[in-house]
C-alpha cells in the first residue's frame, strides 16, 4: 500500500510555471506572455529566446525588469470500483481529485550591452518549476491503495465492509537560472552566440497517509485499521497454535493463512510521513546563430542539457528507510532530475515597417534527459520522442507609443500509459498570449500580458489499477491477485487535465 505513496521525486514535472516542455519554463519575461512567438524576435526578450539576434539591438546597455504570476489547476477524475467502499464517497466510484498551484511572484532580469559587434548579456530567471501545489485530499494512487480494504472485507467476509483514510499531499520546486553570454556580428547580416546557464534548484515535498480505518468497531463504529489487523493476526496465531497441538491441521493451516493475511494488512495500513527537502545545481551551454536582413530575420538556438541531481535532506525519513520503494526519497538519498536539451527555431518577417510576423519551433529532448533513480527507473526511457512547440504570433506599432502584439503555442507532449500518473502529468494544450507595449520615451518602455493555456486531457485506463493486485498478491498470493484481475474488480481509469492563467507586467530601459 506504501509503495505508490510518494513517487516524489517525478513530481519534478508538474510545478512547471507556465509554459514550455516537461521541465522547462520558457516564459522568460512579458514579453513572450504577450507573444510566444520570440525565436527570432530582435529585442530584449532575445537574451532568453534568441540570444545572437541581441547583437543587432542599438548599442548601449539595455536593462529588463519583469513580474509574472501564476495560477494553474491540475485535475483528476479517477474511477475505480472500490472507492464505492469509502466512508464518505456515497457509494460512488469516481472521485475527483485536484491539485491547486500558485505562483503569485515570477521574477526575472535581462540585460545586455551592445556595442558594435560584441554584446555582453546576463538573464536571470525562474528556468523550471516556480510555484507551490496542495492537494488537500491526495490523490486516487494514493486512496486506491486503502480502497482495497473494503473490498476485501466485504468479499472474504472479514468483519467490515468500510474505510476512511487522511491523505494529503504538498510540494514546492524553485528552478533558479543564472545565464551568462556573448554574441558576435561576424557580418553585418550574421551573428553567434555562446553562453553559460547555472542551475540551482530546489524543492520540498510533504505528504502523508494516516489514520487508515474499517467500519469494525461496535455497532459499526470506524477503528484504527493497522491496531484492528495486528490484534486480529495475533488471535489467528494462537488459534493456528492451539489447533495444531490438538492436531487438527487443515484448521491450524487456515487459522495461520489468516494470520498472515491480517499481519500483511496491519503492516500495510501503518502512517506513512514524507518531508523531504531536495536541491542539485548545474551547468550547460547555450549556442545560437541569427541570420537579420531588411525583410525577415532567422534564427537557431540550441541549449543542452543541464545534469541535474537531486540530494535529499528528510526530516522524517522512517517510512523511506523502511520500504524499499521510498528508498530514492531517505536521507541522504540522490536522485535526478536533469533539465533536457532543447532546439528552437525561429522566422520573423516584415512585410510593412510596422508590422512583425512570427514564427517558431520548439523541441525538447525529453528522452535522453535522465529523470527519477536508479532504484526507481529512469522516468525518460518511458518516452518514445520528445515535447513539440509550435509558435506563431504578430506585433504591430500603432503609433510611436503603443505596441500591440498576440501569439499562440500548441505544445504536444509524448505522453504514454506507462509515463503518465496522478503525481506527474502534463496534456497537449494551447495558450494564448496577448498584451501590450507603451513607450514612454526612447529610453523606457512598458509591458502588460496575460496568457492562458487551454489544455486538452488524456486518459489512461489499467486492468490492474495502481497496482493494486501487489497488496492482493502480499495477502492472498499471486494466484488470487491474478484472478481478481482477471475478473475486471481491479479496473480503473484516470482523466487528467489542467488549467493555467498567467499575468505579467514588466518594464525595459536603455542606457
Amino acid at each position: 500500500m506504501k509503495k505508490f505513496f510518494l513517487s516524489v521525486a517525478l513530481l519534478a514535472t508538474a510545478f512547471s510555471a507556465t509554459a514550455g516542455g516537461y521541465l522547462t519554463n520558457t516564459n522568460q519575461s512579458v514579453a513572450f506572455l504577450r507573444n510566444p512567438a520570440q525565436d527570432a524576435a530582435v529585442n530584449l526578450n532575445g537574451v532568453y529566446s534568441n540570444p545572437a539576434g541581441v547583437s543587432f539591438l542599438s548599442n548601449g546597455i539595455h536593462l529588463g525588469v519583469n513580474w509574472q504570476a501564476a495560477f494553474q489547476t491540475r485535475e483528476i477524475t479517477s474511477t475505480f470500483g472500490s472507492f464505492a467502499y469509502g466512508q464518505n464517497n456515497g457509494g460512488r466510484t469516481q472521485k475527483y481529485f485536484e491539485g491547486r498551484a500558485a505562483a503569485p511572484v515570477i521574477p526575472s532580469l535581462q540585460a545586455a550591452w551592445v556595442k558594435d559587434r560584441w554584446t555582453l548579456q546576463f538573464n536571470f530567471a525562474l528556468v523550471g518549476g516556480g510555484g507551490k501545489a496542495e492537494y488537500e485530499n491526495g490523490l486516487g494512487s494514493f486512496e486506491s491503495q486503502v480502497a482495497l480494504l473494503g473490498m476485501l472485507g466485504k468479499n472474504q467476509n472479514l468483519g467490515f465492509d468500510k474505510y476512511d483514510v487522511d491523505a494529503y499531499m504538498r510540494g514546492k520546486q524553485y528552478y533558479f537560472g543564472t545565464t551568462l553570454g556573448s554574441s558576435y556580428k561576424i557580418t553585418n547580416h550574421l551573428s553567434a552566440y555562446l553562453g553559460l546557464r547555472g542551475i540551482y534548484a530546489t524543492a520540498n515535498y510533504y505528504g502523508y497517509l494516516k489514520n487508515i480505518r474499517i467500519n469494525a468497531g461496535a455497532g459499526g463504529a470506524m477503528v484504527g485499521a493497522s491496531s484492528y489487523f495486528n490484534a486480529a493476526s495475533d488471535k489467528y496465531k494462537a488459534m493456528a497454535a492451539a489447533a495444531q497441538a490438538a492436531g487438527q491441521h487443515a484448521a491450524a493451516a487456515q487459522a495461520a493463512t489468516a494470520a498472515r493475511t491480517m499481519g500483511v494488512l496491519g503492516v500495510a495500513t501503518q502512517d506513512v510521513l514524507l518531508n523531504t527537502d531536495q536541491s542539485a545545481f548545474g551547468i550547460a551551454p547555450i549556442v545560437g546563430v541569427h541570420y537579420h536582413h531588411d525583410k525577415f530575420d532567422v534564427a537557431a538556438k540550441y541549449e543542452f542539457s543541464t545534469r541535474l541531481e537531486f540530494k535529499n535532506t528528510s526530516a522524517s525519513s522512517a517510512s523511506a528507510d523502511n520500504l524499499t520503494a521510498l528508498a530514492a526519497y531517505k536521507d541522504g538519498a540522490k536522485v535526478r532530475g536533469d533539465i533536457p536539451a532543447l532546439l528552437t527555431l525561429g522566422v520573423q518577417y516584415r512585410p510593412i515597417e510596422r508590422l512583425r510576423l512570427n514564427a517558431g519551433y520548439h523541441y525538447y529532448f525529453d528522452r535522453e534527459a535522465k529523470s527519477g533513480s536508479d532504484v526507481s527507473g529512469w522516468k525518460n526511457q518511458l518516452l518514445d520522442h520528445g515535447t513539440m512547440e509550435y509558435n506563431v504570433g504578430a506585433e504591430y506599432d500603432v503609433n510611436e507609443k503603443f505596441e500591440l502584439s498576440a501569439g499562440m503555442q500548441r505544445t504536444i507532449y509524448p505522453n504514454t500509459d506507462a509515463f503518465v500518473n496522478d503525481l506527474s502529468f502534463n496534456v497537449n494544450s494551447y495558450s494564448v498570449g496577448l498584451g501590450l507595449g507603451y513607450r514612454l520615451n526612447d529610453r523606457v518602455k512598458f509591458n502588460v500580458a496575460y496568457f492562458q493555456t487551454f489544455y486538452g486531457d488524456y486518459t489512461k485506463t489499467a486492468d490492474n489499477y495502481n497496482n493494486t493486485a501487489n497488496i492482493i498478491a502480499k495477502a492472498q498470493g499471486e494466484e488470487r491477485a491474478k484472478a481478481i484481475v482477471a475478473s475486471g474488480a481491479l479496473r480503473g481509469t484516470d482523466h487528467f487535465t489542467r488549467s493555467n492563467k498567467v499575468f505579467g507586467i514588466g518594464a525595459e530601459f536603455k542606457f
